[in-house]
């Protein structure tokens, strides 16, 4: 991988040393979580000056960076002057504000949960924040703008009472009633105008002042522009904004469709896996991605561990894909459990757009898109769990969806596992780094004792296996793991080492 493809630069880079930064909503001991409060999707925008957060009670939640603003010049200002920035990102709440709600699907009996499946960032505009959330049926396009609030000051006294700003005392109200003309008198007709004992200058009237209106206080407001709704069928899966700027697509299990930001009335559908026949259904969708620079790319990932990349010139519908990534069976390795572990919950391509990244129950695996034989480098997150998998089957976990993230230069990858924990990997060639991290104040309690990574041989091209700490059944401190508490979601800063991750109502972010 090479520094220019979105990947490590040539020299190993030392392991990370990871350290807390910031919580939000953090739980008191014995707290219980609100299932409505619980965060189920978590994105950086492109800058990394803001971070948005969903919950399944329908709310987006919005962060911004302060550090920067806080100090002066910016950081370009202070490489010129060579000074090192060692501050590290800091965040503080910005605004909420309810994106979806519960609905019932009356044709179908189906109820519709509020719950925010994904949050992507579009560029933004004027100052204005955009983004799509999207629940399991609609997408919505949100616009977040600051609007001072405007007040009319400097009003001419009040020829009745005197009094300033327009305000009129209690005892003129009955006075008041009456309507008046634009000279100054009233529609019935009587000539009583203004009170005599307004006093004139010598030489004219006095002057008058113009009414000022003036901003004060700023307040944020949150403004659905359009609804994307009616287009599936099925539960909405993934969303992906594409680098042009102007459209978008949006996947569920069985279709991809593309849309115009401007257009909600209509979309196309580009990828349809539907058979004619429900019964040979073998795969579904399960995660779709624009390429990061080129808006005619996209890639799908299926439950199959397959992930194709699909080129939008070829046709106006892509059933046929471009490239096919998979990783073929070892020989008498499949069991009960094979097909359900391969399902990839997520995938992500790298910042240049040379590796994409995916997640399937038990491993991480990123792919060079220039070869399609085998992934490049396979990290096993739990490997000590393959004994339990049929634990996993009883209890439903085995089904969990994990996400993924890589560094902005490409040369690390994280995600998530239970018990609150998440493994960052190191992937630039030679690299050792696999560290285990709790989503807690002291992230380090994990303790890590990273193994050598083994080599597999198993074709021409050598591919990098990493287990990390590893101890069957238990934690790096023997304790067992519990399955109730799931690291799902996180998202890595797009240019520093910084993760924001969210365990069950709390958001967590470190940095490096």
């Amino acid at each position: 991988m090479n520094a220019g493809d979105g990947g490590a630069p040539a020299v190993t880079p030392a392991p990370l040393e990871w350290k807390f930064s910031q919580v939000f909503g953090e739980r008191t001991a014995g707290e219980e979580v609100q299932e409505v409060d619980v965060i189920s999707a978590i994105e950086f925008d492109r800058t990394g000056d803001h971070l948005a957060t969903g919950d399944r009670g329908g709310r987006v939640v919005l962060f911004e960076r302060t550090d920067v603003k806080e100090h002066a010049g910016s950081q370009r200002e202070l490489e010129r002057m060579d000074y090192p920035v060692t501050r590290h990102p800091e965040f503080r709440y910005k605004t909420e504000f309810q994106s979806h709600e519960p609905e019932f699907d009356y044709l179908k009996s189906l109820e519709i949960e509020e719950k925010i499946n994904k949050i992507r960032w579009c560029q933004m505009a004027n100052g204005a924040l955009f983004l799509l959330s999207t629940n399991d049926k609609t997408i919505k396009f949100w616009k977040v703008q600051e609007k001072k609030v405007k007040k009319i000051s400097d009003l001419n006294i009040d020829p009745f009472g005197g009094v300033a700003n327009g305000t009129m005392p209690s005892s003129s109200v009955s006075s008041s009633q009456k309507q008046y003309l634009v000279n100054g008198c009233y529609t019935d007709g009587s000539s009583e105008c203004l009170s005599n004992d307004v006093s004139f200058p010598p030489g004219g009237l006095p002057a008058l002042r113009l009414p000022v209106v003036t901003s004060g206080e700023t307040s944020l407001a949150a403004r659905c522009r359009r609804v994307y709704a009616h287009a599936h069928d099925y539960h909405i899966n993934s969303i992906s904004t594409n680098c042009d700027g102007e459209t978008f697509i949006s996947a569920d299990d069985l279709r991809i469709n593309l849309w115009n930001l401007q257009i909600s009335n209509q979309s196309f559908n580009i990828v349809d896996v539907k058979p004619t026949n429900m019964e040979d259904l073998t795969e579904v969708i399960t995660s779709a991605e624009f390429h990061p620079t080129h808006c005619n790319i996209l890639a799908y990932s299926s439950s199959r561990g397959s992930i194709r990349l699909v080129d939008m010139r070829q046709s106006a519908l892509c059933d046929s894909h471009s490239k096919l990534f998979e990783e073929q069976e070892t020989p008498g390795s499949r069991s009960f459990f094979t097909e359900i572990i391969a399902s990839i919950s997520d995938i992500k391509f790298a910042k240049a757009g040379r590796y994409i990244l995916s997640r399937d129950y038990m491993t991480l695996k990123l792919w060079d898109i220039n070869m399609d034989s085998g992934p490049v480098s396979t990290f096993q997150v739990h490997e000590h769990l393959r004994p339990k998998l049929c634990d996993l089957y009883e209890n439903d976990s085995i089904f969990d969806k994990f996400e993924c993230c890589l560094s902005g230069d490409g040369s690390r990858v994280a995600t998530g596992s239970y018990s609150n924990l998440f493994r960052v990997f190191g992937c630039a060639p030679g690299s050792t780094e696999a560290t285990t991290l709790e989503a807690s104040k002291n992230p380090r309690r994990q303790v890590q004792t990273p193994s050598r990574p083994s080599r597999s041989l198993s074709s021409s091209i050598t591919r990098v296996v990493r287990r990390g700490s590893e101890s069957p059944g238990a934690d790096a401190n023997g304790n067992s793991f519990d399955f109730t508490t799931k690291l799902l979601h996180l998202t890595w800063h797009p240019t520093e080492n910084s993760i924001a991750c969210a365990a069950a109502n709390s958001l967590y972010m470190y940095y490096a």
